[in-house]
């Protein structure tokens, strides 16, 4: 026997699945906060000692936690060729747009203390405050087309057409997941601040935390309402070879009113999963009212991890639908890559993925501690 036959090609294809959506949860969980710390900049804190504070809570970890992005881009190019190609080029601008503001990140974080003049540094914290922002709504955004499926065809010779705009894109449901995206994220950032720092910050963090916390909840809920009366989902009809050949022109499927909780129906079960999304933020918006930080930022990271994961568990099977044309969207069972790059590739994620936790863990642990006011003053101790 080959070795990788020892794993079947459909349950390799489940495997990488999951597997994108841990990546996805990790991004969302570790750069989340990065990103909404980032975001509430300009108005958690207002003299420029409180801002290097907030700069300094997220500065020694940011780039550590990119790297969840930059596994799961890797992830969607090696596993799912076709959904990277789809996706990459449809969203191209918007993509770019988020490119270009985490771009601006680093940038400003070693721009900003270069002078001491208040009008380049002000300059600077917004462009912080745009490296947070732009990414946390466009992410949303994405998410919420995803959900409404992306105007794209496929050929018979197998060329991939994309037949929307950049504009089309915002529209009102994902705008509304974009909102959902922001909110969550500074949930998260407000509850990292609360934790890291202590005075008027953390203060003012722990307010706009229980907002953002609240809001998340809301407009979560009304995100899933609408999304069972007035988006359309998507199912297959007839028959599907789960390890079949990655061809999704080999299938049916059809748009279909409340589709996207089929899969709710059929495994009662599931609902645990949108429960935790609606649960968490309002746990962790407790949790800060009590100024308990840490649990708040345990409790919203719960939400965010349900939040993200409702998306995957609703479209089922699917991972990227077709408005154009639904039978051409693509599936977890058509459009993966092969079955040896599949297994060669969990093999490694099996060695270095116990690498990437374990140093994410002890470089939180070193850091571990709040951000000390008079260290910064004193220029001693912190790098930004």
């Amino acid at each position: 026997m080959i070795l990788h036959e020892l794993i079947s090609y459909d349950v390799l294809r489940l495997i990488w699945w999951a597997l994108l959506g841990v990546l996805l949860i990790g991004f969302a969980l570790t750069d989340g906060f990065d990103l909404g710390t980032g975001t509430l900049l300009p108005f958690v804190a207002r003299s420029d000692v409180e801002r290097r504070v907030v700069i300094n809570t997220i500065g020694p970890v940011w780039e550590g936690n990119q790297v969840w992005l930059i596994l799961g881009g890797g992830a969607i190019f090696a596993a799912w060729p076709q959904l990277y190609a789809v996706s990459f080029s449809g969203f191209y601008l918007a993509m770019f747009a988020i490119l270009v503001a985490l771009i601006l990140r680093p940038v400003a974080f070693k721009f900003r203390s270069k002078r001491e003049e208040p009008a380049w540094r002000s300059r600077w914290d917004w462009v912080l405050f745009v490296g947070g922002f732009v990414p946390a709504l466009i992410f949303g955004v994405a998410m919420g087309n995803v959900l409404q499926g992306v105007p794209f065809r496929i050929e018979d010779d197998m060329q991939i057409f994309y037949d929307g705009s950049f504009f089309g894109l915002l529209n009102p449901y994902a705008l509304l997941a974009g909102l959902v995206s922001v909110a969550m994220l500074v949930m998260h950032g407000a509850a990292w601040l609360q934790l890291k720092t202590s005075g008027t910050v953390a203060e003012r963090a722990r307010r706009f935390g229980i907002v953002a916390a609240l809001l998340t909840t809301v407009l979560y809920a009304v995100a899933g309402v609408l999304l069972a009366y007035f988006v359309t989902g998507y199912a297959i009809t007839g028959s599907i070879d789960t390890s079949g050949a990655s061809n999704p022109l080999l299938k049916n499927a059809v748009a279909q009113g409340g589709a996207w909780f089929a899969n709710y129906a059929t495994h009662p079960a599931l609902w645990v999963v949108p429960a935790l999304g609606l649960a968490g933020p309002v746990i962790a918006a407790l949790c800060l009212a009590m100024r308990r930080p840490l649990a708040a930022l345990l409790a919203g990271g719960v939400g965010i991890a349900g939040i993200v994961a409702s998306v995957g568990v609703s479209m089922f099977p699917f991972i990227l639908p077709s408005s154009v044309n639904p039978s051409v969207s693509l599936t977890v069972w058509d459009s993966s890559s092969s079955h040896l790059t599949l297994f060669i590739m969990l093999v490694s994620t099996v060695i270095f993925m116990p690498i990437i936790l374990a140093y994410t863990s002890w470089v939180f642990s070193v850091l571990r501690g709040q951000v000390d006011p008079e260290a910064i003053q004193d220029g001693k101790g912190h790098a930004y």
